[in-house]
């Protein structure tokens, strides 16, 4: 589905572990409502009903259970069930879609920190997308080592990602770097040391001049 043939707009989140997406989700939502903007929210893993139990097994299995290769294909068979059951009948409708995650994590987890074939992961998604193509992504880039600081003060419990060795962490950062500078006119960095309130200020300011929202 070409940007050009649909009513609305799909808005990604993106960033490691503990950088503020969440929170961003949140404000932009609450943003765009009190401008009388229908907005939905969703995730990936888990933007489906599909979608919940593969985030569960994905998130919560112990280390060592899940190969990387598995790993790769969950991640696709969620965002195959996303994008043909939830994202493009949204889009259609002309709904503003804010979403946690897509093509990008997986070219940066997966890709990066599992150090899986990129061509390979490309094709993958390429697959489950159908050619739906993202309009903006909000990259939230911060330390690695300070975001898994951040979910330690919140006394946030680790998930099996969040478990893995540091260096894990930096090579994903590296794919967000890799990604933003091939696509520098979807991919926006934004940092993610800044206030939460600064950080909104600046996605507003982002999607006025970007995709027209007033």
């Amino acid at each position: 589905m070409n940007n050009q043939d649909r009513l609305g707009k799909l808005i990604i989140f993106e960033g490691v572990e503990g950088c503020g997406k969440t929170t961003q989700v949140n404000l932009t939502r609450q943003w765009l409502q009190s401008l009388g903007v229908e907005v939905v929210v969703t995730r990936e893993p888990g933007g489906t009903e599909l979608g919940m139990e593969l985030r569960r097994i994905l998130l919560e299995s112990p280390q060592g259970t899940i190969v990387d290769r598995a790993e790769l294909l969950l991640y696709a068979a969620d965002r195959a069930q996303h994008v043909d059951s939830y994202l493009k009948p949204l889009l259609n409708q002309g709904k503003i879609i804010l979403c946690d995650r897509f093509i990008d994590s997986t070219i940066a987890y997966q890709g990066f920190g599992r150090k899986l074939d990129l061509d390979l992961i490309l094709q993958l998604n390429a697959i489950a997308t159908q050619g739906l193509e993202r309009d903006l992504v909000f990259w939230l880039d911060i330390d690695p080592a300070i975001g898994l600081l951040r979910k330690i003060g919140n006394h946030d419990q680790f998930d099996r990602i969040e478990q893995e060795k540091l260096d894990f962490h930096y090579r994903i950062r590296q794919g967000y770097q890799h990604q933003a500078a091939n696509y520098p006119q979807i991919i926006h960095r934004l940092d993610g040391n800044q206030s939460p309130e600064l950080i909104q200020t600046q996605i507003q300011a982002l999607m006025k001049t970007l995709i027209r929202i007033y």
